[in-house]
């Protein structure tokens, strides 16, 4: 009888990274049996989803209220699919919200627990609970930041670091000439890529300052162009509109092409997430922002105490201001635009920058990450299927 293993996450890089594991897992062993709950990068691999989860992902607590519902029905599915399927073994991807859950109820049912890509409780731990409730329900920490490996491992985790997934992932696929000819820009003209959001409420909190940031440079700068992003098609409507109603005029990037944009720009004006990372290994200048709807701000500052050194992944690693960042109040057009131009009329600055990330991808790890994770994962799971 074949393997089975269930594979959890959400969000749109959660989507991203469990898609590239579960081809590898699939080259070593083509008979294991997967389901899973993700996003469409996940279904096109024709794995058996219990749901998309990649919608229902927020930051904050307000933003959380609206996906409150939807993710108890998931659950409710989830442990009926637990206990029929009865995989041999579960994997979580990051996504704290929903993964903790799922985590508990597949060790009440004797099933192993394998984290890649925990959550970053070293940064914020929304409830003191957290990391203890992680290391209890897991077997196997598969850590991809240096620093989340020494963390799990002072709370008594079974820890092993294997480097960040990006550092396979991030590929070019033309040069630089090549995707601007593509986009019809001349070879001299800045060119800025924006990213405005993953999540439904950045559509709606950071989306707009984005924008109207762009339009800032823009002034300053008439000759810049503007490339931009859609994370998922359910967006593109929406930021087509935002796009319009700030006066901006921006190119999308083509599917599929978002690194080959990203090597051929001069800078990346986005909010926090995944694609900071991207840049970096691409060599690429950013500036970073982010918002939360202002009564989750409150809260989280006057009656939890909530502070974080960095929010940008790329900062995380070093735990030092490799790229700039602005959250909240001082996330203005003003700040925004000026830090943008700095970038993309000095040189000097930029190289700064780029030096910076030289000492971030350092600390990645080797080519090889996910099929370290994938190995480590079977030998879980072979140690789960003996019979």
């Amino acid at each position: 009888m074949a393997a089975r293993l269930f594979v959890s996450t959400g969000e749109v890089s959660g989507d991203l990274h469990g898609s590239y594991l579960i081809q590898a897992l699939r080259e070593r062993r083509p008979d294991l049996e997967i389901q899973a709950l993700g996003g469409r990068r996940m279904a096109q691999l024709g794995i058996p989803m219990l749901s998309d989860t990649t919608t229902l992902s927020s930051i904050g607590v307000i933003e959380a209220i609206p996906y409150i519902l939807p993710t108890l029905r998931i659950q409710v599915r989830l442990k009926k699919l637990l206990t029929s399927f009865r995989p041999d073994a579960v994997v979580l991807i990051d996504y704290i919200g929903s993964n903790v859950g799922v985590g508990k109820l597949a060790q009440k049912l004797g099933i192993p627990v394998i984290y890649y890509i925990a959550p970053q409780e070293w940064v914020w731990r929304t409830f003191k609970g957290d990391t203890a409730q992680i290391v209890g329900f897991t077997d196997l920490i598969l850590a991809i930041f240096p620093e989340e490996a020494r963390f799990y491992t002072r709370h008594g985790g079974n820890v092993r670091w294997i480097g960040h997934p990006l550092v396979d992932i991030v590929r070019t696929s033309v040069s630089r000439a090549e995707f601007r000819a593509r986009m019809g820009t001349p070879p001299g003209a800045p060119v800025v890529v924006l990213t405005p959001a993953s999540r439904t409420q950045e559509l709606r909190h950071l989306m707009p300052l984005l924008f109207e940031t762009a339009r800032a440079i823009a002034a300053q700068l008439p000759e810049v162009r503007f490339w931009l992003s859609v994370s998922t098609p359910t967006f593109q409507e929406a930021i087509e509109q935002g796009a319009k109603a700030a006066g901006i005029a921006v190119q999308f990037i083509p599917p599929g092409s978002n690194y080959d944009a990203l090597a051929a720009a001069d800078l990346l004006l986005t909010k926090s997430g995944t694609i900071n990372l991207e840049a970096a290994l691409l060599n690429l200048p950013q500036v970073v922002a982010y918002r939360v709807d202002p009564r989750t701000y409150w809260f989280a500052k006057k009656v939890m105490g909530f502070t974080i050194p960095y929010m940008c992944p790329v900062n995380l690693v070093e735990m030092s201001a490799v790229v700039p960042e602005f959250l909240q109040d001082k996330a203005t057009v003003e700040a925004l635009s000026a830090t943008s131009l700095e970038l993309l009329k000095n040189p000097e600055a930029a190289q700064r920058m780029r030096e910076g990330y030289a000492r971030v991808k350092a600390q990645l790890g080797e080519p090889g990450v996910i099929v370290r994770g994938a190995e480590a994962i079977l030998k879980v799971l072979d140690g789960a299927n003996r019979p």
